[in-house]
């Protein structure tokens, strides 16, 4: 691995950008390029003041956000990519509301498909409307499970310490694929996960200080456990630092 990437704690979120591998700049450059060639391929350009074509990928949707006003002149409503209706009374293009809730969504922080895919069925977005603007995120880069994961797993592991076991589980919670989970997990061997196991017990060794042998065990280890690190690896991780204190570890190959 060549950089970190510093993200909240699980489940909290942490933020798109190019250090993830793929920008929301980038992305959506890219998606408004998208937008355009499929406008002129449906339903043909929108004249200004003309009737409103369907996709709300489309210059004149940009035009309509950057100027807050509609045709009539009634404001605009200021909450269109949460689905809400306009303030004539005329219901959202559905693709224009998905792809705004993603848009809102992927500025705060990277997502999974699954995750968007739940917040536009939240919002009782058409499945259609919403399969299509995935799809198209997805083309651009705005969706990647493959670059979320990966980056997921070196954030966490570095800067939590947190193993395989545990990254699996919050992946799996993020909704990405079993396989893709799989490929970035692989980042980390064994070798290094112990060599990190060591790190969080050189740290927490010294506030264990004045407590009993046991007591000490106990608490390193389940450290470790709450982290993903399995209990043979745990105990020989802090029996190791225990005897580098001098402590008497006669005993403590019994599982904790």
């Amino acid at each position: 691995m060549t950089r970190r990437t510093e993200w909240p704690d699980s489940p909290e979120p942490g933020g798109p950008g190019s250090e993830y591998g793929y920008g929301a700049a980038d992305g959506f450059a890219a998606e408004r390029g998208a937008a355009a060639d499929e406008d002129g391929a449906r339903s043909g350009r929108r004249s200004r003041g003309g009737p409103s074509a369907r996709s709300g990928f489309g210059e004149g949707a940009g035009r309509r956000g950057r100027s807050g006003t509609r045709g009539s002149g009634s404001p605009s409503s200021s909450r269109a990519g949460e689905g809400e209706p306009r303030g004539s009374g005329e219901p959202c293009d559905p693709v224009e509301q998905a792809r705004g809730i993603c848009l809102r969504l992927l500025t705060g922080t990277p997502r999974t498909r699954k995750q968007l895919a739940d917040a536009l069925r939240k919002r009782e977005i058409p499945d259609e409307a919403a399969e299509e603007v995935l799809a198209r995120f997805e083309d651009v880069g705005l969706i990647d499970d493959a670059a979320f994961a990966g980056a997921w797993v070196e954030s966490r592991h570095h800067g939590r310490g947190l193993a395989r076991r545990a990254l699996v589980r919050e992946l799996r919670t993020k909704g990405v694929d079993s396989a893709v989970i799989d490929e970035a997990v692989g980042q980390l061997d064994a070798d290094q996960e112990e060599e990190t196991a060591r790190e969080l017990v050189a740290r927490k060794l010294r506030s264990t200080r004045g407590l009993d042998r046991d007591k000490r065990l106990r608490r390193l280890a389940g450290m470790l456990a709450r982290k993903g690190y399995g209990e043979g690896m745990a105990l020989r991780v802090v029996r190791q630092a225990l005897e580098e204190e001098g402590e008497d570890t006669e005993g403590l190959d019994e599982p904790f």
